[in-house]
């Protein structure tokens, strides 16, 4: 890890020497004038595994805790009954043209219907300060230091709060202090909310001085098979706080500390639990005493580094008027009215980021729906993973703005969830390899969990996920990753593929079955609305990508088997998952049907364009009208509803290489999918949708999945001056540009392994020179693509006039 940063720290200083304007970022601030009244409102501090949201206010603070381990039991729920000779029977149902009873099979089989298990919250921290006559408020968030502060006065005399959750030493830290004579004075006080009326919690202060809040997660409203299944036991957990004081006194009662005339209050909070610790409670004391033992300066100091080896590897300048004098929520009420506010557009590129960097670091779980911010007991579905386009969005920022350890999460949990799919597979679909359900929990389980055939009877997933071991492969070079971490995943979900795949009957190409589109339906022959077919367009084209990953993979490896022969011959026999339909767009299903949402929020019959990589202009260029017509009836049928859904528009017009469409949306974004606190708006909150946003962007500015690297390919013109230094490409190169009056002038290239480099030649460039190393080349150019090797970092600067 230290070589690594290392390599960082020279790139970085590379990178930024061509682009001044990028060196001095202004939007790393988010402040407001006055207290979150709603939990949308406060803003959030984590260090991967806990975290918090901070309301800063002045009569009773209120921080809620989080924890991504608060789950309920993993119960003893049993895979479906479901067995392949009840595949056979749905499969006759499809051939046959009843998709409806082929839909109700597969749910009474295959199924286990409604299932209530959630995240939950850790509990609230309030802390008594009950101060009035406030004056000079303000609130801020700043995403360089990851820290909440928050100022004001009362009766003149100024207060001063700093919140922040650090990594190195697995605590939150509260920062209170008072210029006021009297000092702080009121009660810290630990609770959480009940689990359908039964307490979940215990509150106590040891013999040290130290508050405890104590709890097993249960959920008592859960649900299995969609019945009711009360959950009375789960992940035991203990959250212990100590203050240490300046002057005054710090008094124990039975269940709170109180503060007394003190002047400035530390407090250390730590928090484990039985999931990560057999031992959670020793280890939550050794935790607080190390930290505790270390001077403040020296916890703060450390947290700010650790956290600024992630965060400061990318700048981002679009070049605009200072306006952060203004507060956020004020300037996004500007844009809510119609102003374009570019400053805000690169905060929540940066605010991204900040939250992957806060939800996702090695050793924790994967983000969830929320990341890991969660103030419910129920949260929405469940707070869990959707593995049909939400757990994947989430990690779509990783590789391509700089932050490819923090995919390690995502590779620990879906690796688990292999192992699991192994006896899916085999008992209930008598396939071998693994399968991945479409939603899934911190348990990992693998069976499919719906009511209905079109919202859970997904069988894409484990494609889609098998894309994010391969990419970042492509984006590191990491041949160890791959033989011993993608590799191995990737092979598993192929041999499930490979065996369910089947002959169509009615033109002999090969077609998953059952088979659908993420959360939609079609009306079938017989009007009925209905989700099973025999060969989805997603679901094709998944296949297709996992088993191009699975050939090209074992061809860097040199790896030759029985069943690269077998994928081999299936991939030319697979039934393409591009289909153009009479109308010009591309089919949804196996067959041009009416949709019962046409403006539905999944773009799912477009998987292989965005996220995957498989068809682009150049190697496709009939379908991209077919694309765009796609999209643009979706949106002319109401769809992009959701935040995320707007998100993946985004990324979505920018390989269209569309920027001032993908700027619309946005600004669409911003007005109708954003809380207060920059939070994306579903409704209600899911963190995707700030993810896909950060990955839109940096897509709007580089894109390296055609074969080359390709500068500024869908800036939008409201982009006129800018700069940016630090995005990742793929053969393991960091890269930065500028701009002016939407035209490149500088971009460098610093290669982190040796390889080859292909960089398209920008448009409307009259002459271009390359210089490596300060040298310049001889370079190669092939229909407008310069070529050039270099070695383990080497620098590639290319200057453009008009």
């Amino acid at each position: 890890m230290k070589i690594q940063n290392s390599i960082y720290l020279v790139v970085f200083l590379l990178t930024s020497c061509i682009n001044q304007p990028a060196t001095k970022v202004y939007e790393n601030t988010m402040w407001y004038a006055q207290p979150a009244e709603q939990w949308e409102e406060s803003l959030p501090i984590g260090n991967g595994r806990i975290g918090a949201m901070v309301y800063g206010r002045t009569d009773i603070e209120h921080i809620q805790l989080n924890d991504d381990s608060m789950w309920p039991g993993k119960m003893e729920w049993n895979n479906p009954v479901g067995r392949p000779e009840d595949l056979k029977k749905i499969r006759q149902y499809l051939i046959e043209g009843k998709n409806d009873k082929a839909d109700a099979l597969l749910i009474e089989k295959f199924s286990n219907k409604s299932v209530g298990r959630s995240h939950q919250t850790l509990g609230d921290l309030f802390i008594e300060l009950n101060h009035d006559n406030v004056t000079d408020y303000r609130r801020e968030l700043d995403l360089e230091t990851a820290i909440a502060t928050t100022t004001y006065k009362t009766n003149g005399k100024e207060v001063t709060e700093k919140v922040f959750a650090t990594n190195p030493h697995q605590a939150i830290i509260i920062e209170l202090s008072s210029k006021a004579e009297e000092g702080l004075n009121g009660k810290l006080l630990f609770s959480r909310p009940e689990d359908e009326g039964h307490p979940t919690v215990t509150v106590s202060v040891d013999d040290s001085g130290n508050l405890l809040m104590d709890g097993e997660v249960t959920q008592y409203g859960g649900a299995f098979d969609s019945k009711p299944d009360p959950i009375t036991y789960g992940v035991k957990f203990q959250t212990r706080l100590k203050v240490v004081n300046q002057d005054g006194e710090v008094i124990s009662g039975d269940d709170y500390l109180e503060l007394k005339g003190v002047k400035k209050a530390v407090i250390y909070l730590v928090s484990n639990s039985s999931f990560y610790h057999d031992d959670y409670i020793t280890q939550n004391k050794k935790q607080l005493q190390n930290v505790v033992n270390n001077k403040l300066a020296k916890v703060e100091e450390e947290h700010i580094k650790d956290h600024q080896q992630f965060y400061s590897r990318v700048h981002i300048n679009l070049e605009h008027d200072r306006m952060d004098s203004i507060p956020t929520d004020a300037r996004l009420k500007r844009i809510q009215e119609g102003a374009i506010d570019l400053g805000m557009e690169e905060l929540l590129f940066n605010y991204g980021r900040y939250l992957l960097i806060g939800c996702s670091r090695e050793g924790t779980l994967a983000a969830n729906l929320q990341g890991l911010w969660n103030p419910h007991i129920f949260a929405p579905w469940n707070g869990d993973y959707h593995l049909n386009i939400n757990l994947q969005m989430n990690y779509w920022l990783a590789n391509n703005t700089n932050l490819d350890e923090l995919n390690m999460p995502l590779f620990d949990y879906v690796d688990r969830l292999i192992e699991n799919g192994k006896e899916t597979a085999k008992v209930n679909f008598g396939c071998r390899g693994s399968f991945i359900p479409h939603a899934t929990d911190i348990w990992a389980v693998t069976w499919l969990r719906a009511p209905t055939a079109y919202w859970g009877g997904s069988f894409g997933a484990g494609g889609w996920l098998m894309q994010h071991y391969w990419q970042h492969y492509e984006y590191t070079q990491d041949k160890e990753f791959l033989k011993n971490r993608a590799y191995p995943a990737i092979k598993e979900v192929a041999q499930f593929y490979s065996d369910w795949l089947i002959e169509d009957p009615r033109d002999g190409s090969l077609v998953a079955a059952p088979s659908t589109s993420p959360e939609n339906q079609f009306y079938n022959t017989d009007g009925k609305a209905v989700a099973s077919c025999m060969g989805s367009a997603m679901d094709q084209q998944v296949i297709a990508e996992v088993f191009g990953e699975y050939v090209a993979a074992c061809e860097v490896l040199e790896e030759d088997n029985e069943l690269l022969q077998t994928i081999k011959d299936q991939l030319t026999r697979l039934r393409p998952g591009f289909v153009v339909g009479s109308d010009g767009r591309i089919q949804e299903w196996d067959r041009e049907y009416k949709e019962v949402e046409p403006g539905h929020r999944h773009m799912s019959h477009l998987y292989g364009f965005h996220p995957g990589i498989t068809i682009n202009e150049n190697n496709h260029p009939e379908l991209m009208e077919g694309i765009k017509k796609t999209l643009q009836y979706r949106l002319d049928n109401g769809g992009a509803g959701t935040g995320w859904s707007r998100a993946w528009l985004i990324n979505l017009y920018a390989r269209l290489l569309d920027g001032d469409e993908a700027h619309k949306h946005i600004q669409f974004l911003f007005q109708r999918s954003m809380y207060l606190n920059l939070f994306d708006s579903h409704p209600p909150f899911q963190i995707d949708g700030n993810f896909g946003y950060s990955a839109g962007l940096a897509e709007l500015l580089v894109q390296s999945h055609k074969g080359y690297i390709e500068f500024l390919p869908a800036l939008p013109s409201a982009y006129e001056n800018g700069a940016f230094d630090g995005l990742k490409v793929r053969g393991d190169a960091v890269v930065s540009a500028q701009w002016e009056n939407n035209q490149l002038r500088k971009a460098k290239l610093v290669a982190l392994k040796q390889g080859d480099f292909k960089i398209l030649n920008p448009k409307s460039v009259r002459e271009i020179s390359a210089k490596v190393d300060g040298k310049k080349v001889e370079e190669r150019e092939e229909n407008g693509v310069l070529q050039v090797s270099l070695t383990k970092g080497q620098v590639l600067e290319i200057s453009c006039s008009n």
